[in-house]
């Protein structure tokens, strides 16, 4: 067996728009291309490191490699008119001050804050807490103030505002007593999720004193501690040989003993994360403390559109002990026409490649789309009373009264998100509307439904 890689044959290194050519194996690419790069750089979030360039990138396979395109920004990323103002003014090297200016304009176009996002954050005493999501009754998201960023970024990623300056659309915070006193209140939430960016880019004294505090607390009816992180992908030394690593395991163990359940999110988007000698024994060595992983993905042209990768990815989890957990839409920001694919497509994919494994692989649901009324899954396309429809379900949602009940909209094979869905049967609204007009108010939850 090969010995696994260590920190010190490559220690991490983080590269981004403005030193990205100084990666060695950059040197042969085309000029044009990086080119593209720094144009879409200068709208997007743009990071990689040593681990992605060393260990998952097939750079003979230049620029199809879908973990290149997971990683590096393509053209096709900006809408047409967006790639064109940009170039213009970096071609006739417009100031720093203005290529800002003309960013930040596209940005706003580009949705920032999909699905109602800032219809989540709750309020504790009259204050609105900025770094705390309460959607579904069951689950607080909580975002670390320095958890905002990741050992690299994904193109398609849809809290991609945390990363390029918009201060006024990030959601962060570092009083974690203001956490601990509103889960007090709230006695339905049993899970408390910590993500950004990603939690594991924090060093562990930082992270324990968030996660110390909870367990110090004793609050009864919490029962489960998860964190969202790509670091299994992206930087899997975290666990195993970063300085700080046996501390981590330190303070997941710390978890299980104080009686919670520690999972482990983790987001995997290409069956090659999962092949180096370094997430085999990261993910071990995770499993020994007692964390469970369970894995989630968008569907993503370009990268994964494809049921053979979904089904060796969703295999080779099981082998590793994670369970595979959801496939998710494409969010509807960012580059998303780059990666989006019509949810009729996303349902055959998800079905093909759910019937090359076994039941015990079968854990996984979608395709599943985070929209503003809650996570909706795609039961499938059907014939009801001679009417073409999609089959929907919520398996989360902003009222848990909602959840499980089948829907249906009319069929469109045009369709790529929930906006772009109308209730079958002559229905002039879904089920839920009425009551999501309540929880929203009835003058913002129709625009927000339809835009998001």
């Amino acid at each position: 067996m090969a010995t696994p890689p260590t920190k010190s044959d490559y220690p991490y290194k983080a590269f981004s728009n403005n030193t990205y050519r100084q990666i060695p194996q950059i040197q042969g690419i085309d000029q044009q291309l990086l080119k593209e790069i720094d144009v879409v750089a200068s709208v997007l979030p743009f990071k990689v490191n040593s681990y992605v360039i060393n260990e998952l990138i097939d750079w003979n396979n230049i620029p199809h490699d879908p973990i290149f395109t997971l990683t590096f920004p393509r053209r096709e990323m900006l809408e047409e008119e967006h790639y064109a103002k940009m170039e213009a003014l970096i071609d006739r090297k417009a100031t720093a001050q203005e290529l800002k200016a003309a960013a930040m304009e596209v940005r706003m176009e580009l949705n920032p804050h999909p699905s109602g996002q800032t219809n989540n954050l709750p309020e504790l005493d009259g204050q609105v807490l900025p770094g705390i999501q309460h959607k579904y009754n069951e689950t607080a998201l909580f975002f670390p103030a320095q958890g905002q960023t990741c050992h690299a970024y994904c193109t398609f990623c849809f809290r991609w505002p945390q990363f390029v300056g918009m201060n006024d659309l990030k959601f962060a915070m570092k009083e974690v007593d203001l956490l601990i006193k509103y889960l007090q209140e709230h006695p339905e939430i049993t899970d408390v999720l910590f993500t950004g960016g990603d939690p594991m880019i924090m060093k562990t004294r930082i992270l324990k004193t968030y996660i110390e505090p909870l367990l110090e607390a004793k609050i009864p009816t919490l029962k489960t501690i998860r964190i969202g992180t790509k670091a299994l992908g992206y930087w899997p030394y975290r666990f195993t040989s970063d300085d700080d690593a046996p501390e981590l395991m330190e303070l997941f163990d710390q978890v299980r003993q104080a009686g919670l359940h520690l999972s482990i999110m983790a987001h995997f988007n290409h069956s090659v994360e999962l092949t180096t000698p370094a997430v085999k024994e990261a993910t071990a060595a995770l499993r020994a403390v007692g964390a469970q992983i369970r894995t989630q993905s968008p569907l993503l042209r370009h990268i994964n559109d494809d049921p053979d990768v979904w089904a060796e990815m969703w295999k080779e989890q099981v082998n590793m002990g994670m369970i595979p957990y959801y496939m998710f839409v494409e969010r509807d920001t960012g580059s998303k026409q780059f990666f989006e694919v019509p949810l009729e497509y996303a349902y055959e994919l998800f079905r093909a490649a759910y019937t090359q494994v076994s039941g015990i692989c079968r854990t996984v649901r979608g395709p599943s789309m985070s929209a503003n009324p809650g996570k909706v899954e795609i039961l499938g396309v059907s014939k009801i009373h001679g009417e073409k429809v999609f089959v929907l379900r919520f398996l989360q949602a902003r009222d848990a009264e909602w959840v499980d009940k089948p829907f249906f909209a009319k069929y469109d094979s045009n369709a790529y998100w929930l906006n772009h869905l109308k209730p079958a049967f002559g229905e002039d609204r879904f089920f839920f509307e009425d009551r999501l007009d309540e929880i929203l108010g009835e003058s913002t939850s129709e625009a927000l439904f339809v835009n998001n």
